[in-house]
């Protein structure tokens, strides 16, 4: 089930009762956790991480790598997996990502990933699941 990007009052209640607290204001209030406090950051086991909210999935375990950042990092999604737009909280351009299905944030895109593609899409541990294979 997933309600969209700006849920009215009744949504945001049921995201409210879905979610933690800390999984809310991460993807439903684009907030950001503490770096190094997720423990996906150690996961190395092979499977899929999911949106937290909705079980989409979103990365697979052979894309993520250790960007020294302390935020789980992933150099490619999975097709449909996540969507972008343009963030201006900070007063310069960033790349959000979000889900591809319920639009919850998940992090931020930057360019100083690793081959192939260069990408570092820096997401917040609380933001996903792990779903061993």
């Amino acid at each position: 089930v997933c309600w969209g990007q700006v849920p009215g009052l009744h949504e945001q209640a049921e995201w409210r009762r879905r979610l933690t607290p800390a999984q809310f204001t991460i993807l439903r209030q684009s907030g950001t956790e503490r770096p190094f406090s997720s423990a996906l950051n150690k996961e190395s086991r092979t499977g899929t991480f999911v949106c937290a909210a909705d079980n989409h999935p979103l990365f697979a375990s052979s894309t993520k790598y250790d960007s020294r950042t302390g935020w789980p990092s992933f150099w490619r999604p999975l097709p449909g997996g996540v969507g972008t737009r343009t963030d201006w909280e900070v007063g310069i351009p960033r790349t959000e990502v979000h889900c591809a299905r319920c639009g919850g944030h998940l992090g931020h895109v930057f360019d100083d990933g690793p081959r192939p593609t260069g990408k570092r899409y820096c997401m917040n541990g609380d933001a996903m699941l792990f779903r061993p294979a």
